[in-house]
């Protein structure tokens, strides 16, 4: 107990030199070195873009009238459900109906979420149509095209069962 009650009486007076010493030294530093952490780190071995199966579907590009998927440029909206890409109808955010969503109704297994690209930005989706993919069992996820890629790609690389109906960016509304 003594030892305790005498390091509480001295560790004050210890930080008070230290900190006099430090302000009164007019020694120059020498640069701190880099950051061995960030040089080392696993995250630059891994790369995900580049790892992608061949016979997985993955946007690489998006342009205001199309997009590129697996190295194939695609003018126009498209329809992507497991491996299958195709276009599709739909030129502007009006067109979207569950007519134009009919092959989910027959599709198996279905998928867990619908991405819906609107376009450069995110619209507000139709109660209708909002029942119509519940009916189908999906949930959807309605983003501007470039996001609804990405999104698109990143649960695909999961291995998550994904759909995605993309307008091209450079359509609005």
């Amino acid at each position: 107990m003594a030892v305790r009650g005498r390091a509480v009486e001295t560790l004050p007076k210890l930080m008070r030199s230290v900190r006099k010493d430090s302000a009164s030294s007019t020694v120059t530093r020498t640069p701190a070195l880099p950051s061995l952490r960030r040089a080392f780190s696993l995250y630059d071995q891994i790369n995900l873009i580049d790892n992608v199966p061949d016979d997985q579907l993955r946007f690489q590009r998006y342009t205001e009238t199309g997009f590129t998927v697996n190295g194939i440029n695609y003018e126009g909206s498209l329809l992507c459900v497991g491996n299958l890409v195709t276009s599709w109808g739909p030129r502007k955010f009006s067109e979207i109906t569950p007519q134009s969503l009919s092959i989910f109704q027959i599709i198996r297994p279905i998928p867990e979420i619908l991405i819906l690209g609107c376009g450069r930005y995110i619209e507000p989706v139709d109660p209708e149509l909002r029942r119509f993919i519940r009916s189908t069992g999906m949930k959807l996820e309605a983003l501007d095209s470039r996001n609804a890629a990405s999104t698109y790609n990143i649960l695909n690389e999961e291995g998550r069962i994904v759909a995605a109906a993309l307008l091209p960016y450079g359509v609005s509304s």
